[in-house]
């Protein structure tokens, strides 16, 4: 088995609705993102795919969200706005994308949102849903 991992990171305001803390009020994050894509076995180059591809999939992703108020984009309306829920919508976003680029040979495994130095919240592959 061989993993890919693949970071990047993103700046953007939120509030947690229904959160009765200080996370309540209206803050930001420099949020901190990684990738990881699996797959069983190499490809005829000795890859499992390239990184720039993953790189550029998840760039176009975190456009999306990067300097926003998250608690205003349509993904956010009726979901908080939390490290877990922005991890999925990440994860959601690339999935597809993952298995499509590598000919269904490989998998978006984890999507990780740290939103601090040492808190982060990660989705794990499985059922797609909300």
């Amino acid at each position: 088995m061989y993993e890919l991992k693949v970071t990047n990171h993103f700046a953007a305001a939120h509030n947690l609705r229904e959160f009765h803390g200080k996370c309540e009020n209206l803050h930001g994050h420099n949020w901190f993102v990684e990738v990881r894509v699996r797959c069983r076995g190499l490809d005829s180059t000795g890859l499992v795919m390239d990184f720039g591809l993953i790189k550029k999939r998840l760039n176009g992703v975190l456009d999306e969200i990067d300097h926003k108020y998250l608690n205003e984009l349509p993904y956010f309306k009726e979901r908080n706005p939390s490290s877990e829920n922005i991890a999925y919508f990440i994860f959601s976003k690339l999935a597809r994308d993952i298995d499509s680029d590598s000919g269904g040979r490989a998998w978006l495994y984890s999507v990780s949102a740290w939103e601090s130095d040492n808190a982060a919240a990660t989705y794990i592959e499985g059922e797609l849903g909300s």
